[in-house]
């Protein structure tokens, strides 16, 4: 059975079909021909769009690199599978969950500019990353190279093969204010032996927004005979990019933060004759050896979870990935730029606007990051995350494209009273 028919089976029973709203679909329309940068600015616009969201009302919510909340007409979508498959149980299963799951897979391929072939769906970030760095088929004395600011989870696992293998970890600190992209290659490079066998980098440095540059980084490490494996958790849906054009071997993402899908998914990418080196997690023998579908043998997934990300993706698409972008650069200017030279403020992302997008990261001069964030939350009613270590002291600031220029105008007032 296929997804419309599951769609006409649903009507039957009463069931409504996951449809975008007419008042959405006339304002996309509206403003079909404005630019992404005018339209970034519009504060109606983006107003409209905010009321497709049921918004807690305690607090401003300035922490949304964890979780993004997911838009009601992804939500309702998401509602309707939930029964779409509780009705069907066993049958949908065993008949069409994976037809299904390589219509998601097609669809994740083409927004994320790669082969079909070379994605599977996964949980998270984690996940997707971990089972290549596991995959590995590490001897004593091979060596990895990582940051100090790569995320938590990652370096522990690293740290795990290092204890299990005897494989050595070389963590270099990406520099906060670079003055090139070559600064940074430059950094990576030096840490690079003839014993590394793989480069793990950021696409986006999830504390402070810093965006890496892959492309030369990848081309950098590949001169080098060395893998390079992306954690792209904060890149992917934020901004525009193919992974095709990356150059990267490896790549992970976690797609209930910037595309917005209900919480539990996310994909990995290897490039096409990558899979067979890497040894999977679980033993599956039903795919062969150079098939990337042997990597995501995890038992049975919440179907439901994903085949919602086809609806989240139409989310996207409606709106428009530069349009979105657009947005997330325009705001994180809007409120960085009037704290950046303020005395007592410590901006942690660099100054030059194309190195971010949406994510940003700020400190009080003497003030420990976590009082900031229990300051902020308590006095301000403002939600973020504080960050201390990896050479970073602040609040990571991440909003969506929900998030009001009024409500960044109070963020920077109490930023300024602090300070």
């Amino acid at each position: 059975m296929k997804k419309r028919d599951f769609l006409k089976s649903l009507s039957g029973l009463g069931l409504s079909v996951p449809v975008m709203g007419r008042n959405f679909e006339r304002l996309l329309t509206e403003h079909e021909g404005v630019s992404p940068e005018a339209l970034a600015k519009n504060e109606e616009f983006w107003g409209e769009i905010r009321s497709g969201y049921v918004l807690k009302p305690d607090y401003i919510n300035l922490e949304n690199g964890y979780y993004c909340i997911t838009p009601q007409p992804t939500f309702n979508a998401f509602v309707e599978n939930i029964k779409k498959i509780n009705y069907h149980g066993s049958y949908y299963m065993r008949n069409d969950r994976f037809p299904e799951n390589t219509e998601v897979r097609h669809a994740l391929a083409k927004a994320a500019g790669c082969l079909p072939e070379e994605i599977v769906v996964t949980r998270n970030t984690t996940e997707s990353l971990d089972t290549v760095i596991s995959g590995y088929d590490w001897k004593p004395g091979d060596e990895a190279v990582m940051a100090v600011q790569d995320y938590g989870a990652m370096l522990d696992h690293f740290d795990l093969q290092a204890k299990r293998y005897g494989m050595v970890n070389k963590r270099i600190s990406v520099p906060l204010n670079p003055a090139s992209d070559e600064e940074i290659v430059e950094v990576y490079e030096k840490a690079i032996t003839p014993k590394t066998r793989l480069l793990m980098v950021c696409h986006i440095i999830n504390i402070t927004g810093q965006i890496l540059p892959i492309k030369k980084i990848s081309d950098m490490a590949h001169k080098h005979g060395v893998d390079v494996l992306v954690d792209g958790a904060h890149a992917f849906a934020h901004f525009d990019y193919k992974i095709s054009d990356l150059g990267c071997d490896y790549y992970g993402t976690s797609l209930h933060k910037w595309l917005s899908s209900p919480l539990g998914v996310g994909f990995l990418y290897v490039r096409k004759g990558k899979a067979k080196s890497l040894w999977p997690i679980f033993g599956d023998n039903g795919y062969a050896d150079d098939d990337i579908r042997k990597l995501n043998h995890t038992g049975t997934p919440a179907v439901h979870t994903d085949i919602s990300i086809l609806n989240a993706l139409d989310y996207l698409q409606k709106i428009g990935i530069e349009k979105k972008e657009a947005r997330l650069r325009y705001i994180k200017e809007y409120w960085v730029s009037q704290v950046r030279d303020y005395p007592g403020i410590l901006v942690n992302t660099p100054a030059d606007p194309k190195r971010s997008c949406g994510i940003a990261n700020v400190g009080i001069a003497k003030m420990k990051p976590g009082i900031l964030g229990k300051t902020l939350l308590e006095k301000y009613k403002i939600w973020t995350v504080p960050i201390d270590g990896a050479n970073v002291h602040g609040c990571r600031i991440t909003p969506n494209i929900y998030t009001t220029t009024e409500e960044l105008d109070v963020f920077v007032k109490a930023l300024k009273e602090l300070a």
